[in-house]
Parts: C-alpha cells; sequence; structure tokens
C-alpha cells in the first residue's frame, strides 16, 4: 500500500470532510499557520500521482476529489500496520493494547460487541 505522509494525510483528511475542493479551499481548512498555496498543490499533484486524489479541470482551475474513500485507506493502513508489528494477528494487537492500556474486560466485550453489530448492518 502506497503511504501517506503527514502532510499528505492532513490534505487527505480535509479532501474527505468535503467531499470535493479547489486548492484554496483545501488551504481554509487548515490550521493556522497556513501552508503556501504552491505548498499544497505540490502535495495535491503529489497524491494524484500516488492515485488518492483525482480532478476535474474548470478552464485553468481544477478541483480536487479523493479516489479512495477515508475507510478504504483506514482498512489499508490497519491491515498494513498489523502486519508489521502484530504478525498480521489482531488477536495480538488487541492483546497488546489490552494489556498496555490497562483496557478492562468490560471494554474489550463492548468493543466486540459492538465490531458484531457492525457486521451486521
Amino acid at each position: 500500500m502506497k503511504k501517506l505522509t503527514t502532510a499528505e494525510e492532513q490534505v487527505m483528511q480535509v479532501l474527505w470532510d468535503l467531499d470535493k475542493a479547489f486548492v484554496k479551499d483545501i488551504i481554509e481548512q487548515l490550521p493556522t499557520p497556513k501552508p503556501a498555496y504552491n505548498t499544497v498543490s505540490t502535495i495535491i499533484r503529489i497524491l494524484e500521482q500516488k492515485e488518492f486524489v483525482g480532478h476535474q479541470t474548470f478552464g485553468k482551475s481544477h478541483q480536487y476529489f479523493p479516489l479512495m474513500s477515508k475507510e478504504q485507506y483506514s482498512h489499508q493502513y490497519l491491515k498494513s500496520f498489523v502486519g508489521r508489528f502484530f504478525s498480521g494477528s489482531f488477536e495480538n494487537m488487541v492483546s497488546f493494547f489490552a494489556k498496555k492500556e490497562d483496557v478492562d474486560l468490560n471494554e474489550l466485550e463492548e468493543m466486540l460487541k459492538d465490531i458484531d453489530n457492525d457486521k451486521k448492518d
């Protein structure tokens, strides 16, 4: 999976929220201090090369939109993360976080119930 840098992910978060946007719209949503127009434009072009973003042309302007949903990216990222750090085992990951974060049995049961409910929907 192609990974996003921190700056790329920040731009993608804005695009996921807005669905479609021009560079100026993206800049407006970014935290202060605002990056330069050229910086955001360069990040967008890199995201297009990585096939995360597409565009529609309006004269000399481009309106950008995500080609991958936030859910798709999150799933691929998590799958890659689990593969790298937990031998591909979600059980190992949950066990690790349960031990390190002092998650109690009731919280784990509630999470499993939520996951089960999501699968049924």
